[in-house]
């Protein structure tokens, strides 16, 4: 009798510890999100090789292809983000995954160029709400001393996704072929939805959420909280708003290159195959988890410490953005390792660049106008992306040399650390009553 009334003691602290710490079960419902989203676009650059092979693509069709994505992603992020703050994130997350997990297995059926670039349209549109709707989930659900760990803890499923992809879809196309790739990967969305569904509740309405907690998701100074929503035009009148769109256009194209193109870089510069290539791409993703986590520790520990939002934050930023260097030696290496080793400090740099830069609009905007101010810097980083894609494709097609594009890269998150700073020397926060109103 004894035991079990200890056992019923120890369950209910557990229990209520699991209760006070609910927060991060949502973190771990946007990571599971992330990552089902990072699957489904990784599978194209997997099967770059082999498509192009089966369909007789060229380098200008596949940054044709990786273009349609690109435009797409741009429409709806902005588009996305303003349906997410109006539907509500737990509605708005909810048809977005199910719209992209459709798009996803909609590849299955193209056989043609102009096939994979309706599928990848669709694709792109419908995958560009998760940085949205993440991002306001973050902002209601976390005072801003966490909201950076919180973004990358979840921002590391964009690099468990591309590591998972190169794992198993090899193996799923060598068994099934390239079509079951693409049914198999978009379906699981729809596994990701039942738990979406079920747990997810505003934290004044979730019963998972105690008291306790729900007072320290609220400790922080509401940022304008009874100000009236603004409209687009209005938030672009305010440098708050350039701050973040300056800085996903800047260091965004890196990462396309990078999640499109180092797949291809690794079997055309050291001669592996689709079996082959797996192992380093999970090397390289691995450590930008790493980064992303670390990146969005450092400056939430920083701030803990008593620094400011913006010493913080922009420390954090600095530092990301000088690992990024050395990428600028990952073409000219003859060793595979060294090269993997060098692309993965880099992604693991942007990775962590970027929890940092997605939290900027939850420290300066209220969280009602979180995801469109997120809109707004994803669509600019996706026309960044569009940009590097056509760049990438003529530059491999006239020469077949990764030099320019890792130039390129080794010095954007440098310049885009600049631009942070001089529109938003303070990351001060606004009052949207300033703003223009719709």
């Amino acid at each position: 009798m004894p035991s079990q009334t200890n056992a019923t003691i120890e369950a209910k602290a557990l229990a209520v510890t699991v209760i006070g710490r609910f927060r991060w079960v949502i973190c771990g419902l946007l990571f599971f999100g992330i990552t089902k989203n990072y699957m489904d676009r990784q599978v194209l650059g997997v099967l770059k090789t082999t498509l192009q092979h089966d369909l007789g693509w060229n380098e200008i069709d596949y940054s044709n292809i990786v273009f349609a994505f690109q435009a797409a992603y741009a429409v709806g992020m902005v588009v996305g983000g303003r349906l997410i703050d109006r539907l509500g994130t737990r509605l708005g997350y909810a048809e977005a995954m199910v719209f992209w997990s459709l798009a996803s297995m909609g590849h299955a059926i193209a056989g043609s160029l102009s096939g994979f670039v309706a599928a990848r349209t669709a694709l792109g549109f419908g995958e560009a709400s998760v940085f949205p709707a993440s991002m306001k989930t973050v902002a209601e659900w976390f005072p801003r001393k966490e909201r950076a760990l919180a973004t990358g803890i979840f921002n590391a499923g964009t690099s468990v996704g591309a590591v998972l992809t190169p794992m198993f879809v090899p193996w799923i196309t060598i068994h099934f072929g390239w079509r079951a790739a693409f049914l198999i990967i978009g379906g699981l969305g729809f596994v990701w939805l039942i738990f979406w569904l079920r747990l997810y509740r505003q934290p004044e309405d979730n019963p998972y959420v105690s008291a306790a907690e729900r007072a320290y998701i609220r400790s922080d100074p509401q940022i304008d909280p009874r100000g009236a929503d603004v409209s687009w035009i209005g938030m672009l009148a305010h440098r708050q708003t350039w701050t973040f769109v300056m800085g996903k256009f800047i260091s965004d194209p890196t990462w396309w290159f990078l999640l499109f193109w180092a797949p291809d870089f690794l079997q055309r510069k050291h001669g592996l195959h689709l079996a082959e290539v797996g192992l380093p791409l999970v090397v390289i993703y691995t450590i930008a988890d790493i980064g992303s986590v670390c990146g969005g520790w450092l400056s939430s520990s920083l701030i803990k410490r008593g620094w400011s939002v913006n010493a913080g934050r922009k420390t954090a930023l600095l530092v990301c953005a000088i690992c990024v260097m050395p990428i600028l030696f990952a073409y000219q290496t003859a060793s595979l390792w060294t090269a993997v080793l060098l692309i993965g400090l880099a992604a693991a740099a942007h990775q962590g660049f970027s929890a940092n830069l997605f939290t900027l609009p939850s420290d300066m905007f209220p969280s009602r106008e979180v995801a469109s101010v997120v809109g707004l810097g994803g669509m600019a980083g996706a026309i960044g992306g569009m940009a590097i894609a056509k760049t990438i494709g003529y530059i491999l097609q006239w020469t077949g040399s990764y030099r320019i594009p890792f130039i390129l890269a080794s010095g954007s998150y440098l310049l885009a650390v600049a631009a942070i700073h001089i529109l938003s020397p303070r990351l001060e926060p606004i009052m949207t009553h300033r703003l223009t109103r719709r």
